[in-house]
């Protein structure tokens, strides 16, 4: 199996983009997700200059953009959690802006980097007393305009269902696409989130293929508890995912995603990468 496997600057939280960028290729890896977050490149205050050296440093280390990452929010420093707020369904409207406004340069980030798309969060958690059917439909009222400017900047925009937020699961996903019918708005599938929710990967890979632009790889205890642990520590069966992953002809990235790992990044993704490459190597 041809596995074109990209790390996530995620693990690299603790250093610059440049160093990650370096420590990334030195590792063997070919791709690179970028994060539009601090301290690499939050959309809002990039420069040209930052475009520049981005785009320099992805060529001397002979890097490939897999995806940007506009998920993760740790710039804001929300208290409750750095990941999922600000939300597409906050109540408060103008902290619901910053989320919007976040993914809208995110999409612009993309385009001027010449990265295929950018993932973000799927609604975030439903709180307080909104019902279901509310959180979808302010998510699709919201979400609406932000897929018109990703047809603009010609970039994709991924949705990456995930555990304990609005969509969590593959029918809340293709709930929310019959809404939104745009080819700009695609999958990101998280192989991990997809095992912790019990939609175990290798049974749903084939099902979701037409809608998937991207994946996250990670393994997960078989207590199926959201922590991302190293490919080969948890209980995934990744030579049934690999090998469907394989069966439906897909060509892109798939990017080791291994954040709880910054202060050794290097030996978790060198591990990572030798686990899934060595089950390729068998199928």
């Amino acid at each position: 199996m041809n596995l074109r496997l990209a790390y996530s600057c995620n693990a690299y939280m603790k250093t610059n983009l440049d160093d990650a960028l370096s420590r990334i290729a030195a590792i063997g890896y070919s791709g690179v997700e970028l994060m539009a977050d601090t301290p690499h490149l939050w959309p809002a205050d990039v420069t040209p200059a930052q475009i520049d050296a981005a785009l320099a440093a992805l060529e001397r280390n002979q890097l490939e953009i897999s995806n940007i990452n506009a998920f993760m929010m740790n710039k804001v420093g929300d208290r409750r959690q750095p990941y999922w707020h600000p939300s597409w369904i906050e109540s408060d409207a103008e902290y619901r802006r910053i989320r919007i406004d976040h993914t809208l340069a995110a999409l612009t980030l993309a385009r001027r980097l010449g990265a295929p798309h950018i993932t973000t969060e799927p609604g975030g958690p439903i709180e307080g007393d909104m019902t279901y059917a509310k959180a979808m439909d302010l998510f699709v009222e919201k979400l609406k305009p932000v897929v018109e400017h990703a047809e603009n900047e010609n970039v994709g925009l991924l949705i990456e269902p995930e555990p304990e937020l609005l969509i969590e699961r593959f029918d809340q996903y293709l709930e929310l696409r019959d809404r939104i019918d745009s080819p700009f708005m695609n999958l990101n599938f998280d192989i991990g989130h997809a095992f912790c929710v019990g939609e175990d990967p290798q049974d749903w890979i084939a099902k979701m293929s037409g809608h998937t632009r991207h994946y996250h790889i990670e393994d997960i205890d078989a207590s199926r508890k959201h922590h991302h642990l190293v490919p080969g520590t948890g209980a995934i069966d990744f030579e049934a995912t690999l090998a469907a992953i394989r069966d439906t002809r897909y060509a892109g990235w798939i990017t080791v995603e291994l954040y709880p790992f910054v202060d050794d990044p290097d030996a978790a993704g060198r591990s990572a990468k030798k686990h899934l490459e060595s089950i390729a190597a068998g199928l």
